[in-house]
């Protein structure tokens, strides 16, 4: 029966399906439209009445399209104005003064700029990026020039004038058209200034066979208003035809790319459960091109979203089973000695570009050298621009710092499905798709705001869950007297928090709480071996398993038997009950019966100080870490199920086999000091003492080695369909019970710990998420408030005067209070090459 909770979660499921992926629905609507290149467009003149725009949609779109904080442009995932806002509100308001309409909007903007401008300066700390140095002293001294009042508080005086300084510093020493690999300078035709002395010639020789200037429409504007070219024109208004609600930063769009992003968004979201079937047929349209790779459309004179776009396409496409190739995807980059040249010379520029390189480098076969060195090339050089970049005060740079950070310490396959999902949807980072000519560029705050709000709901509904079935999970533990052994580890929160997030399965209660049971009754068994059994004790109780009869058995014995039995017995009844064509339990018995004949042998082992060989503890070994003991019981569950002869000891298969191996190691790296005092065996111990030579980092290498290269192979056995016989959803789980060792034995033995979790375990079941999280309000003109006196600060100041022939006189001044327009201290300025449509 649905619960209220399910079905209030399947109607929003349902609602949101809805409005993204009806079969009318636009790729193009995904992304949001770029306000500077909107108002580009909004500037052009009409052909045969140049009292009119060319574009008037665009402008009506900039009138109807202000924030209510009064800015145009991006905004982060809480709302709040980003750096891009300041050229976007530049550019909208110089629109609107060009055609005298939209006065209330235009003050608006211009308190906007007077009040954010020093705290979004600010938070970069004069390291300003490269589009935005080119740009922002271009429309300060554009809207001049068109008559508005620009006011900068007295603080920033100083960092304007050193952007204005940076920009000159900049153009000074870089070509027009630099190398492939660079936005080149061409690409902001409409923000160089007269120095470059860009003839109409050259102009038309850059155009594209589609008559864009390299995709852009801002400068794809700039270039028709100043050449009057009709392939321009045509451009222009195939833009209009495609997106009449505001132009994106580039156009056309790569729809392939617009797919993985979507996907991405859904995955790190944590909603791509729910939508399975349409990831799928997004997916199976990219392979289609992927593998045809002259279908597979390359992002014009972008390094950093061809890059992004054939990283993203690699990971996503290789999680879900697809065969691609890291040559295809890496080899151009990793080949190019020029591009990784200036990637190395540009870090900043390409950070989010090498992280995504980082991250699906990280899904890597035995053998694949092309992935090898891009995890190395992205590795080394986040690290070196993370370090390089440590000073809090820059707030979004740090953020993302952080996150850079956090992936590289801790690996992808350490962390938890359910905690990523509550970082990307806590986090700024989780609403851009790849970097455009000035910002990110983002989906759109409409489907933005759809997803955010069914992620928010996703989440708490699984916190809900949670927070009920870990209640039932420690009244299950007190009622069978594992609680309060009075030995060992209480484990049953961990157990359970592990479990929780680190699957997507939310609705399956019974799977999750199976997998707690065993998990709990693993360490209470496993505890009572090393720490509180006697020798007679331990003998008994494994007898008794091998038996399955509980005779002769008493105290904490007893108690072990008795838990096990019942979890066995319910397990056995319910496969019956769900179709199931064997009777599991006399298997189910077995399989625990050969984890307490391991247990038993390390017992003896340690107590007989017997010294097996390597290969003879890792059987064993392998064995007592009891890892396919959760999985093998669990997976019988999941549909399709799990082969019935797949439960037998002597039938597991590859991927069985190398998770076992790999969870004994990654225990015994984080383990060996405790087993050193315990006086029992380790692998890392065993391999010091037939290797004098050797020391503890040596052996931790030597191990380190060794799980590298078996979860290469486990991964190739998970992700490659027709690698392993195990249905699929069995591969996942395997490949859930790895991250949830890895998470455990990353760094340290967090398992041992009774307080490492803590933090973690509070945001995956108890902790709200941030309500912070907004989307940008547009206030519509009609509704617009009444103008606001501007308070009297110090003002960074253009004046101008016009002269005869259209010639203009720019003057820059830092006064207070205003001095006349005769007054000292002016520097003159001619921007009549800059900005001719203007002049």
């Amino acid at each position: 029966m649905e619960t209220p909770l399910i079905s209030s979660l399947r109607i929003s499921v349902e609602k949101t399906k809805g409005k993204l992926f009806a079969s009318s629905f636009d790729p193009y609507s995904f992304v949001c439209p770029s306000a500077y290149d909107t108002a580009w467009l909004a500037m052009i003149p009409h052909t045969h009445n140049p009292f009119q725009p060319m574009f008037k949609n665009c402008l009506d779109w900039i009138l109807n399209n202000q924030n209510q904080e009064g800015f145009w442009g991006e905004c982060d995932a809480f709302g709040k104005p980003t750096l891009e806002s300041l050229p976007a509100t530049l550019a909208s308001m110089i629109a609107l003064k060009k055609w005298n309409t939209g006065a209330i909007v235009i003050d608006r903007g211009l308190e906007f700029i007077e009040a954010n401008t020093e705290k979004l300066l600010k938070e970069m700390d004069n390291d300003f990026p490269r589009w935005f140095t080119i740009v922002f002293p271009a429309m300060v001294e554009l809207s001049k020039s068109v008559g508005l009042e620009i006011v900068f508080p007295d603080t920033v005086t100083e960092r304007v004038s050193n952007i204005f300084r940076d920009q000159q510093n900049l153009l000074d020493k870089e070509e027009l058209v630099g190398q492939h690999c660079f936005p080149t300078l061409l690409l902001y035709l409409e923000a160089l200034p007269p120095s470059y002395a860009v003839s109409e010639e050259y102009i038309c020789s850059a155009l594209g066979d589609d008559g864009s200037l390299f995709q852009s429409p801002s400068a794809t504007a700039k270039a028709f208003m100043a050449t009057g070219k009709i392939e321009c024109l045509a451009y222009l208004q195939s833009i209009i035809q495609r997106c009449p609600n505001g132009v994106p930063q580039t156009y056309p769009l790569d729809e392939d790319l617009i797919r993985l992003c979507m996907v991405n968004q859904l995955r790190r979201l944590g909603l791509a459960e729910h939508f399975v079937e349409e990831i799928e047929e997004m997916l199976t349209k990219v392979y289609r091109n992927y593998v045809d790779q002259l279908a597979w459309k390359k992002p014009t004179n972008m390094v950093t979203a061809q890059l992004h776009k054939d990283s993203l396409a690699f990971q996503l496409l290789r999680m879900h089973g697809y065969r691609v190739s890291p040559s295809l995807s890496f080899g151009w980059f990793l080949e190019n000695e020029e591009i990784r040249g200036q990637v190395e010379k540009e870090p900043e520029l390409f950070s989010t570009t090498m992280l995504n390189v980082y991250r699906a480098s990280c899904i890597m076969f035995c053998g694949e050298y092309e992935l090898e060195e891009a995890e190395s090339f992205s590795r080394n050089l986040l690290q070196k621009w993370s370090v390089a970049k440590t000073d809090e005060s820059h707030v979004k740079l740090s953020r993302f710092r952080k996150l850079v950070e956090r992936e590289l310490n801790i690996p992808w396959l350490a962390r938890l499905d359910h905690l990523d999902h509550r970082t990307w949807i806590e986090e700024s980072e989780a609403n851009f798709l790849w970097k455009g000519k000035t910002s990110h560029a983002r989906i759109s705050y409409f489907h933005n705001a759809d997803l955010l709000d069914l992620a928010i709901h996703n989440y708490e509904f699984k916190q809900s869950i949670y927070k009920n079935e870990l209640e039932e999970l420690k009244s299950w533990s007190q009622n069978n007297g594992l609680a309060n052994m009075g030995f060992g580890r209480e484990k049953t929160t961990y157990c359970y928090y592990a479990v929780a997030a680190a699957t997507t399965i939310p609705h399956d209660s019974y799977i999750r709480t199976l997998v707690a049971k065993i998990a709990i009754l693993i360490t209470v068994a496993d505890d009572f071996f090393d720490m509180k059994g006697s020798r007679s004790e331990l003998e008994g109780l494994t007898d008794a398993v091998k038996r399955w009869d509980s005779k002769g058995l008493s105290s904490h014995s007893k108690v072990i038997f008795d838990a096990l039995d019942n979890l066995v017995s319910e397990a056995g009844r319910k496969y019956l009950e769900q179709g199931g064509t064997h009777d599991i339990k006399n298997t189910l018995q077995d399989l625990w019966y050969e984890a307490f004949v391991s247990w038993l042998m390390e017992e003896k082992w340690k107590e007989n100080g017997h010294t097996p060989s390597t290969d003879d503890y890792l059987n064993i070994g392998m064995i007592s870490i009891a890892a396919h003991t959760i999985v093998l019981p669990a997976s019988c569950f999941l549909k399709p199920a799990l082969p019935y002869e797949k439960l037998k000891p002597d039938q597991y298969e590859t991927i069985t086999k190398l998770l076992m191996v790999i969870c004994r190691l990654l225990n015994d790296i984080q383990s060996y000091e405790k087993e050193i005092e315990e006086g029992k065996l380790n692998f890392l111990l065993l391999k010091l003492k037939r290797e004098p030579n050797f020391v503890m980092e040596d052996a931790v290498d030597f191990v380190r080695g060794i799980i590298d290269k078996k979860q290469k192979e486990f991964l190739q056995q998970v992700l490659v369909d027709g690698e392993s016989n195990l249905p699929k959803p069995s591969k996942l789980l395997h490949l859930t019970c790895l991250k949830v060792f890895q998470m455990f034995f990353n760094s340290s033995n967090a398992f041992d710990s009774n307080t490492q979790l803590l933090e973690d375990i509070n945001k995956a079941i108890y902790l709200p998420l941030s309500r912070n999280i907004n989307t940008p309000k547009i206030l519509s003109l009609h509704n617009s408030r009444p103008k606001m006196k501007r308070t009297s600060m110090q003002k960074f100041q253009f004046s101008w005067s016009f002269k005869p022939k259209n010639s203009i006189s720019f003057f820059v001044h830092q006064v207070s209070p205003p001095p006349s327009r005769n007054g000292s201290g002016m520097i003159p300025v001619n921007p009549k090459a800059l900005f001719p449509a203007f002049t």
